[in-house]
């Protein structure tokens, strides 16, 4: 009996314990939440600290508030170097860690709880900011995690970093050249999933502020002209001329960085076209055609790819791509089809429009009278006014050539001699065939 009764006694006894604890870990959750909120972080840390080793899943905003604590406190210490900053800092990194391990038990409780990978993002982040001497590799790694695996969920400043730090190894080892082109891609397509995904119109501004961010750092690397793309890319494109993943890739980072008149482009294009036919491998084959003045064989590989593209933004860009080479060709009755075919796939591209009167005004001869002449500069300013009411993008560029074309209209005296008068409409003869308003 008293064997059983000791038993007895211990297990009481325990749960007594149990229930003083989870008191406790109650009473000092709300002092230091309260203090948190206070910014009071002196006195928000022990009761903090101490929720989290006692009940470490009690509540998730516990770590959230230990992170602003530990920061709030790192911050008033000048010397990173200092013993009391770095125990701060190891404390701030096992936090972070101590989250992680018990995400998965907080998602079952509760919603808009971050994945593993956002929070280990979140840790990289904080490590770059808060390190006595942080160490970009270890960085760089966290970061690559992070982002390659909650992809168009990670948060903005994981992203950037990511960026940055993949920037930063650039600089000290050129080996890493590659893998930074390669880092970028992703994280700016992890960025435009994310956009898409956005409904919020204030959230989504804020998404692409960071897109615009991103690409701005990997045209400022100083890694990324065309020149140093070509010899980055010219030699390895005839070592893996077979492999169709790497010249996608290749053909992708050229494209972005406007260097789709490089060697390396065409001849990428072209290897691929042989490997594994595309519509982004046809357009390139079609470039390098172009750019050697074969215009007929240019035009054949654009009508490829616009037979295999099925994005109609892309068709309408490859459509005016072979309106321009077509033009070179001087065969405008052609080029003036493919410009109308790219308005088709995209009636919101002003380009199209604005070659349609760069076409007009380079031949605006179909009649015996000048001054008749002259009204072909009604039709191209006609098609200007429709480019930028279509696309407010091209808005400056519109504005100059009206300004230009404007100058070359007839003068009201000479078309009253004809006959016409402002505001009487008129057709262009010869190959244009517009009718037009005179003003």
């Amino acid at each position: 009996m008293k064997i059983k009764t000791l038993v007895a006694v211990l297990l009481l006894s325990g749960g007594v314990t149990s229930t003083f604890a989870q008191s406790d870990c109650n009473a000092n959750s709300s002092i230091s939440h309260e203090a948190v909120r206070a910014k009071n972080y002196k006195d928000a840390y022990a009761p903090c600290m101490a929720v989290l080793k006692d009940c470490p899943t009690l509540r998730y905003y516990t770590y959230t508030d230990a992170q602003k604590i530990l920061v709030g406190l790192m911050s008033q210490i000048k010397d990173r170097n200092s013993a009391e900053y770095k125990k701060l800092f190891d404390e701030l990194m096992t936090v972070h860690d101590q989250k992680m391990k018990y995400i998965p038990e907080f998602a079952t409780k509760m919603k808009g709880v971050p994945s593993v990978a956002s929070a280990l993002g979140t840790k990289a982040v904080d490590y770059l900011q808060y390190a006595p001497a942080p160490d970009v590799n270890q960085a760089y790694a966290w970061l690559k995690e992070s982002a390659e695996t909650a992809k168009g969920e990670s948060d903005g400043a994981v992203l950037h970093y990511f960026i940055d730090v993949s920037m930063q190894k650039v600089k000290a080892n050129t080996n890493h050249t590659d893998q930074f082109f390669q880092d970028y891609i992703n994280a700016s397509q992890y960025a435009d999933d994310a956009i898409a995904a956005e409904n919020n119109p204030k959230k989504k501004a804020v998404l692409q502020t960071i897109k615009d961010n991103l690409v701005a750092m990997f045209v400022n690397s100083g890694v990324a002209d065309c020149e140093s793309l070509q010899n980055i890319y010219g030699p390895k494109v005839e070592e893996n001329k077979s492999d169709s993943a790497f010249l996608k890739k290749t053909i992708t980072i050229l494209k972005m960085m406007k260097c789709n008149e490089s060697e390396a482009y065409f001849k990428a294009s072209d290897y691929l076209y042989r490997v594994n036919p595309s519509a982004d491998a046809a357009v390139g084959v079609a470039y390098m055609y172009y750019k050697k003045g074969d215009y007929d064989t240019a035009v054949k590989y654009f009508d490829e790819a616009l037979g295999m593209e099925t994005d109609n933004a892309k068709k309408a860009e490859m459509a005016y791509a072979t309106a321009a080479a077509l033009w070179q060709a001087k065969k405008l009755s052609q080029a003036r089809t493919y410009a109308q075919k790219a308005i088709s796939f995209n009636e919101n591209y002003g380009e199209p429009y604005i070659l349609l009167a760069q076409m007009y005004g380079s031949s605006p001869n179909w009649s015996d009278e000048p001054a008749l002449n002259r009204c072909t500069y009604f039709v191209v300013i006609d098609k200007l006014q429709r480019a930028k009411a279509v696309d407010p993008s091209v808005t400056d560029k519109v504005n100059e050539l009206i300004r230009t074309y404007a100058a070359h209209t007839p003068q009201a005296k000479d078309l009253f001699m004809l006959g016409y008068k402002a505001g009487d409409r008129i057709t262009i003869g010869g190959w244009i065939g517009e009718s037009t308003t005179i003003r």
